[in-house]
């Protein structure tokens, strides 16, 4: 999340940074529920901001049903995806009726929970393919895609996307794994893949 958003933060409000490291919690979800309840309990108003859509991999559904369990009453207000949002900040659309008329948005995380499975992306047939947090497993990623697609699909990888650490760096299943290594990209970043991709040299600046 862009940290300008807290400016507009009421004078006095208590600020509670929650969030998230590349590859570690900082708060553990049990805990941050807990913070929420125990908050609720000794303010009027207490928001619980997060960056893109709260329920599309933020783990917003979890903190729901807690606060429903205790009686808490709150309102969901829905945001914009970063799975969307950042690639067309950058200039790629995730869909084109030229080259894709779908998308599959997926967790670069592997399985943690025990009985859910893991999604085989050499069987997703979507054109446009967003991942988001996938940095850390981009090559099993590129992998397992190559199964199907040709390695010179396009990929694209954009860091910290909409602030002013944006970086984009573009490629092909077959080689974005050595840019991205090249151009030292970090997390947070959205993975897009498809040939959407090729459509940023038309439309960004």
């Amino acid at each position: 999340m862009n940290p300008e958003i807290l400016q507009g933060a009421k004078k006095g409000a208590k600020l509670i940074f929650v969030g998230k490291e590349h590859g570690r919690h900082i708060i553990a979800q049990e805990e941050i529920n807990r913070i929420i309840i125990d908050e609720s309990a000794k303010c009027e108003i207490v928001v619980r901001l997060k960056g893109g859509d709260p329920f599309v991999f933020g783990r917003g559904g979890e903190e729901a049903r807690e606060l429903r369990k205790y009686g808490i009453e709150f309102e969901v207000v829905p945001g914009v995806t970063s799975a969307i949002a950042v690639p067309e900040a950058a200039g790629i659309p995730i869909t084109d009726r030229r080259v894709a008329s779908s998308f599959t948005i997926i967790t670069g995380h592997r399985a943690a929970h025990k009985g859910r499975k893991e999604v085989d992306l050499s069987r997703v047939e979507s054109d446009t393919i967003i991942v988001l947090m996938g940095l850390g497993n981009l090559e099993h990623i590129t992998g397992e895609l190559m199964k199907t697609r040709s390695p010179t699909t396009p990929v694209a990888v954009i860091q910290q996307g909409t602030t002013k650490s944006e970086k984009v760096v573009t490629g092909t299943l077959e080689d974005i794994v050595n840019k991205v290594l090249e151009e030292k990209i970090r997390a947070p970043t959205i993975i897009v893949i498809g040939e959407v991709v090729n459509l940023r040299r038309e439309i960004a600046p």
